[in-house]
């Protein structure tokens, strides 16, 4: 039997990237899957491609949740996906010093508000069956500090804890709603096309990118998929509270001989 059968899983930011890798994942896997996102273009034509249905969801607006739970009032899986970094109509001042306080609350309204409201649409979804899965994409960003994304780095950072928070209360109340949390770092999306170009040294861009990442390469979509497939199943139903990192061994450290 697929792992997802018989279960409805909302994946938001869904229209392309890790988002759009997830719900084709869980459509492989039988679930009957909606892809949420504010592109209704391309939400759309994601949703046909996969063969789901598609729900246009602005993840900032309360209003917009509360449709969803109208037209959805019973879901197993959700994955808080839909994030921005600040940058997506160019470069502006991020770090800690320069950042205006608009950019950073904009950033914080999807990705942290976003997950809020997504945790919080789950819980109401889920705890008449007393059991699901909500997973937050959180980021090695989430993590670290960066410098130069301030904002983008601290809603990370929320999420992080705010699943762990989400997993604690859920477990209190005595439900078996499990919430994790997902990190990736460097995934080979969109996003970071207007870095690599599409010139002849697009590989050498490429490269510099991932210098520091032990295993010399970026991540594919559909690996960041397989973690959500696992925390989705049930085959991981004592998992909760939990991160998984996926960036090819950056957090582990250095790979340095010691002396």
């Amino acid at each position: 039997m697929k792992k997802l059968q018989n279960k409805t899983c909302v994946v938001t930011g869904a229209a392309r990237g890790i988002g759009r890798a997830i719900a084709a994942r869980f459509h492989e896997e039988g679930a009957a899957v909606i892809v949420a996102d504010v592109d209704e273009v391309a939400g759309i034509a994601t949703a046909a491609q996969i063969g789901c249905q598609f729900e246009r969801l602005d993840v900032r607006k309360e209003e917009d949740w509360k449709r969803l739970s109208e037209t959805t009032p019973a879901v197993d899986v959700v994955v808080n996906n839909a994030g921005v970094t600040g940058f997506e109509s160019g470069i502006v001042a991020h770090d800690p010093e320069h950042a205006s306080l608009a950019d950073w609350q904009a950033v914080h309204q999807v990705n942290l508000d976003g997950t809020f409201l997504g945790c919080r649409y789950a819980i109401g979804a889920m705890k008449a069956k007393g059991a699901g899965s909500i997973i937050n994409i959180s980021s090695r960003s989430g993590l670290v500090g960066i410098p130069l994304a301030a904002a983008y780095a601290s809603s990370k950072a929320a999420i992080r804890n705010h699943s762990k928070t989400v997993a604690l209360y859920c477990a209190q109340q005595g439900w078996k709603i499990r919430c994790n949390s997902i990190h990736p770092a460097a995934i080979l999306t969109s996003i970071w096309e207007p870095m690599l170009g599409t010139g002849p040294d697009r590989e050498a861009r490429m490269q510099a990118l991932v210098a520091d990442t032990p295993l010399k390469r970026f991540g594919m979509p559909d690996e960041v998929a397989a973690i959500a497939l696992m925390l989705a199943s049930d085959e991981t139903t004592y998992v909760t509270g939990t991160e998984i990192n996926i960036d090819g061994g950056l957090l582990a450290g250095s790979a340095a001989v010691p002396d």
